[in-house]
């Protein structure tokens, strides 16, 4: 379902929207916010070398890497080691891993690429069955996966098995992940639990370690903006007479989540211009916070200013949760929570 709204001011909660399976893999490309992503215009930080060092490794593997010069006159070049079929980006959250995997994606010449989100893929095969998907995918230049999930094993065998059938094709992978349950930590995404996940393919792919600072708290102070009813009021009649803005109360939004697979959320905000969620409050039930971080991750992908009343967003999450097995997935939502609000005043 299309929104066709042009200005004024909606509600999430009157949205239920349908995707096809068609649909769905005609929308498997970067967000808009890397629609003009490339190699050179990814930032590396000078304070961490392995950043520079990724974005040259990936330049190769999307064919774009300088040519080895040959060191005399009769000298042949040093043969480079090959590089496998697929790459993995290794680091915390905020040091330019999707910015990166953007521009892998529009760096490769090809004729068929995919790039999305583990959840959007999962959701494909749901729609089309796993035969499909794989008929449909093969013979695929390259595929993008953003935020490899861990959590479900069942997922994570189905996706394991489709890059299986893909590869052999010819199919290159890039990847990016978050943590399964348990696995603490302070922002990483390491490696070996991802390599232990998807064993059957663990061959295929060569891991790059990116280290950095979560580049959306560098220009951030303090916490996520909260408004008063007033300003509130203000900034979202603003953003509806000049497009479209969301008005909800936040534990209605909650409830409506429950009810909207994850991989239509980006349907639910579709045409936005500001989401603004009145009377935030902490939450405590892991099912309803796990589907408010897909939600905010669908936001952050379309660069959607959030307007906010009640509790600051990035306390929005309990102390139990911020303790446990979710964890990095949290603490990224609020990292994206607190840029959101602050891009209201922008």
């Amino acid at each position: 379902m299309t929104q066709t709204t042009t200005t004024g001011i909606v509600h999430l909660t009157d949205r239920t929207p349908s995707v096809t399976g068609t649909e769905m893999l005609a929308s498997l490309v970067p967000p808009p916010q890397f629609d003009d992503a490339t190699f050179e215009s990814y930032r590396a930080d000078p304070a961490h070398p392995s950043q520079e060092e990724a974005k040259r490794t990936l330049q190769r593997f999307a064919g774009r890497g300088e040519p080895v010069k040959r060191t005399g006159l009769f000298r042949r070049a040093p043969k480079e080691t090959p590089m496998k079929p697929g790459v993995y980006l290794d680091g915390g959250f905020g040091v330019g891993k999707t910015h990166l995997l953007a521009s892998i994606y529009h760096a490769l010449p090809a004729r068929r690429k995919y790039f999305g989100s583990f959840i959007e893929y999962t959701a494909l095969v749901g729609a089309l069955g796993y035969k499909n998907t794989v008929d449909l995918l093969r013979g695929a230049d390259l595929l993008c996966i953003d935020e490899f999930e861990l959590d479900d094993p069942g997922d994570t065998m189905v996706m394991t098995r489709l890059l299986g059938e893909l590869v052999p094709s010819g199919t290159k992978l890039a990847a990016t992940s978050n943590t399964p349950p348990n696995a603490l930590g302070e922002g990483r995404f390491a490696a070996q639990d991802f390599l232990r996940e998807i064993h059957a393919m663990a061959d295929s792919f060569q891991t790059l370690r990116i280290d950095g600072v979560d580049y959306r708290q560098r220009a951030i102070d303090g916490h996520a903006v909260v408004l008063d009813d007033a300003e509130y009021a203000r900034t979202v009649a603003d953003a509806g007479a000049a497009g479209v803005a969301s008005d909800d109360d936040f534990s209605a939004v909650i409830r409506h989540l429950a009810h909207v697979h994850p991989s239509r959320y980006i349907r639910v905000i579709d045409g936005l211009t500001l989401v603004g969620l009145r009377d935030v409050r902490v939450l405590t039930d892991q099912s309803e916070a796990l589907r408010f971080v897909a939600f905010v991750d669908r936001v952050y992908d379309a660069q959607i200013p959030v307007a906010a009343t009640g509790a600051a967003l990035d306390g929005v999450f309990s102390d139990e949760m911020l303790a446990g097995g979710y964890r990095k997935k949290y603490l990224r939502a609020i990292s994206r929570l607190n840029a959101l609000t602050h891009s209201v005043s922008e």
